[in-house]
This record gives structure tokens, C-alpha cells and sequence, in this order.
């Protein structure tokens, strides 16, 4: 039987990652470079920031990485904070459930509780069972974060699912030996393939938060 629920943060609770590739097209832009924001969503959506940094420097012959991360880590967080927004009906999920939640993420605490209270969700959880990238000594797809959850707030593995919406993050919970399931309804994946997540090894893949309980009781 499930009793906790460990939420990764961008793109299953909050719509960030559709705020990510707005900021690199709009940047990239002001460079009058072409980046398309369904371009960033087919090719680097999911990816480690200091990757997607990296690859789109080497596309674009970028010299400058720390300032290309800056710059665009400066326009990422202005937008961040003026247009975030709650995954479509996670509100309503969070309502209804009555496991623990937990937060699982590669996006720092203080930024996690921010963008929480941004889009009022932080009611739903306990900030000592929010674990973040800066809390232990690799991100994901590491365990790490998911291994320090389970073991600081005594959950058992066996009794947990994570929801998870990137590759990366579904191998980080399958190396922790945790259930996951795939979480598609983020705006980041309208009209992308969701294979990779199956393949990647989650249990399932829903497009809604509405299918979730259903594939939990069956878990």
C-alpha cells in the first residue's frame, strides 16, 4: 500500500518548464539567434542546466558560457517570478490525497518554498519534507535527493511512489529502488512522445493528475 507521495518539483507541481524554454528563446533571441521554443522542448527539456548550457553553446558558438548561464539565469528568474503557474490540476490532486507528501527536486529549497508560495501550494507541505539538489552531494539522475527523503523523514521505500516527468528523474527513482510514475499533463510535454519515460523504467505514464490515484491503488 502507498502512503507517501515524493512530487518532483519543475514540471510535476509547478509549470517551470515551460518557463525554461521561453527564457532561452526569448535570450537567444536578443543574440538574433533562432530558438524555437518547441526546439527546447524536443531536445533539452529534462537535461542538467549546466548540459542544456553546454550543448546550446557548442550549437550556437557561444564562447562566454558563464556569462551566456548568467544572462539567462537573470531573464529565467524574472520570468519565473511573474508568470509561474501550478501544473493543471494538481491543486485539486493535492486536495484529494491523503498520503504524505514530500518534494524531491534539482532546483534549490529557498527557490523550491518560493515558487510554492508563488502559486499557493506551499500549504500542502511541510518544509522539512522538501528535499532539494543543494542538500546532498549529487543531483539527479543521481538517488540522492530521493535516498535523503526516504531516510530523513523514516519513510519505507516500498510504501512510496515519486512523480516524476523527466528522464533523469525517473532513473534517479528507480536507482533508489522507489515506484514511479510518469506525470505528462506539465505544458512541457504537449505534443512529445511518452516512451522515454516507460523506457527509463517508470511503472506507468498518466497525461493527467486525474489518473494518478487509480495507478497508485494499482501499484
Amino acid at each position: 500500500m502507498i502512503n507517501n507521495i515524493i512530487f518532483d518539483f519543475e514540471g510535476v507541481l509547478v509549470d517551470s518548464e515551460v518557463l525554461a524554454r521561453k527564457a532561452f528563446s526569448r535570450y537567444l533571441a536578443t543574440k538574433n539567434l533562432d530558438l524555437s521554443e518547441e526546439d527546447f522542448s524536443r531536445n533539452y527539456s529534462g537535461n542538467k542546466l549546466v548540459e542544456v548550457i553546454s550543448k546550446l553553446s557548442l550549437r550556437f558558438n557561444i564562447k562566454d558560457q558563464k556569462i551566456f548561464f548568467d544572462e539567462v539565469m537573470a531573464l529565467s528568474n524574472s520570468i519565473y517570478m511573474k508568470e509561474l503557474s501550478a501544473v493543471n490540476g494538481v491543486k485539486s490532486f493535492l486536495d484529494t490525497v491523503n498520503h504524505r507528501k514530500l518534494i524531491g527536486s534539482n532546483r534549490g529549497k529557498k527557490s523550491i518554498i518560493e515558487g510554492l508560495k508563488i502559486v499557493n501550494l506551499l500549504k500542502y507541505f511541510n518544509e522539512n519534507n522538501i528535499f532539494s539538489f543543494d542538500m546532498v552531494d549529487k543531483p539527479k539522475p543521481e538517488p540522492d535527493v530521493y535516498l535523503k527523503a526516504i531516510e530523513d523523514a523514516n519513510i519505507e521505500p516500498n510504501n512510496t511512489v515519486v512523480l516524476e516527468d523527466s528522464i533523469i528523474g525517473v532513473h534517479a527513482a528507480v536507482t533508489a529502488n522507489i515506484k514511479v510514475i510518469g506525470v505528462t499533463s506539465g505544458g512541457h510535454w504537449l505534443g512529445r512522445s511518452t516512451n522515454s519515460l516507460l523506457e527509463a523504467g517508470a511503472n506507468a505514464v498518466v497525461s493527467s493528475f486525474d489518473e494518478v490515484l487509480k495507478v497508485i491503488e494499482e501499484l
